[in-house]
């Protein structure tokens, strides 16, 4: 494994032009006396690196070297990173192999292009896990990007209740989500999130906002989903479901499963959350006969009239 060791301290001074021992300890989880031992080992292989001393020191490449990557335009950088977004490889145990690849790749292009992979991950996200698929069009989506490109305001109104609502606001990036994109911006102080088909207008004006410099896209949007999730109403309830449609019942949008334990006869006892009411009794009722409500009362009652409907409806 020493051999990937050297090769990443190659890149991580490729990619940070200055790192201390101490910091490259932390990054590959080995020691400093390892660290020492493996620059001395770069060093005898013709890799041209030294240790500056004192304040703001640490281990550094001669200027100038490094691994060429050619052949790669910008265009073509930026669709790699655009299309395997880190999430959906973090599911399947493949994040740490992915950004592993994307340090190696950035590490052997030239500065700018380092600069501009970096300018195209800041301002659009491409989040694959959707809520639902959806029709919705766009009209304004160019110039919003061209905004967020530029760093330039942007003159919004959008449909709020029964009002018009206008707002100036700086647009900080892009998200799509499936088939449905989002603008997110900065109003004032605070950040919000706006969903672009709900936009009645857009204008990009001339004068410039200055991008917070803690601001990261991903991580505020993987933030604002979970408090999003967070906050969506929450109505318990105690089931008894046929042991074979556990799995299925664990992919519903609409229900989670808290615990379960078994009865009998191929049965279990479920404590388990929905949303409100009204979508308890429709899952319930589209589940027929493999499910049966144990409480709240108010759903049992609702289920059974629902049912008793259902039977008038087709005597």
């Amino acid at each position: 494994m020493r051999a990937d060791r050297l090769l990443s301290i190659l890149l991580l001074l490729q990619n940070h032009e200055r790192l201390t021992s101490r910091e490259l300890a932390e990054r590959l989880e080995v020691s400093e006396r390892t660290i020492h031992r493996d620059m001395e080992a770069l060093s005898g292989s013709g890799v041209p690196v030294y240790a500056e001393r004192g304040a703001g020191g640490g281990w550094a490449l001669a200027k100038g070297y490094r691994s060429n990557l050619t052949g790669m335009k910008t265009e073509e950088l930026q669709s790699l990173l655009l299309a395997s977004p880190p999430a959906p490889l973090r599911d399947l145990g493949m994040g740490v192999g992915f950004e592993g690849a994307i340090a190696k790749l950035l590490s052997a292009l030239p500065k700018t292009m380092q600069q501009s992979a970096d300018h195209v991950r800041q301002r659009l996200h491409i989040d694959g896990a959707g809520w639902h698929q959806s029709n919705e069009t766009f009209p304004y989506l160019a110039s919003i990007q061209e905004a967020v490109w530029q760093e330039r305001k942007l003159l919004i109104r959008y449909q709020r209740d029964s009002s018009i609502v206008e707002r100036l606001i700086h647009p900080l990036g892009l998200v799509a989500k499936r088939s449905v994109w989002y603008l997110v911006a900065q109003v004032d102080a605070d950040m919000r999130t706006y969903r672009i088909s709900r936009l009645i207008a857009a204008q990009m004006l001339e004068e410039s906002f200055v991008r917070p410099l803690d601001f990261d896209l991903a991580s505020y949007w993987d933030k604002s989903t979970q408090e999003f999730k967070a906050a969506l109403p929450r109505y318990p309830a105690q089931v008894l479901v046929k042991e074979s449609l556990i799995t299925r019942l664990e992919l519903e949008r609409y229900m989670k499963i808290a615990s379960t334990k078994p009865v009998a006869n191929g049965w279990m006892e479920a404590e388990v959350e929905f949303h409100t009411l009204e979508s308890a009794t429709e899952l319930i009722l589209g589940y027929g006969a493999h499910i049966q409500v144990i409480g709240p009362d108010e759903l049992r009652e609702k289920v059974i009239a629902e049912a008793q409907a259902i039977l008038c409806l087709y005597d």
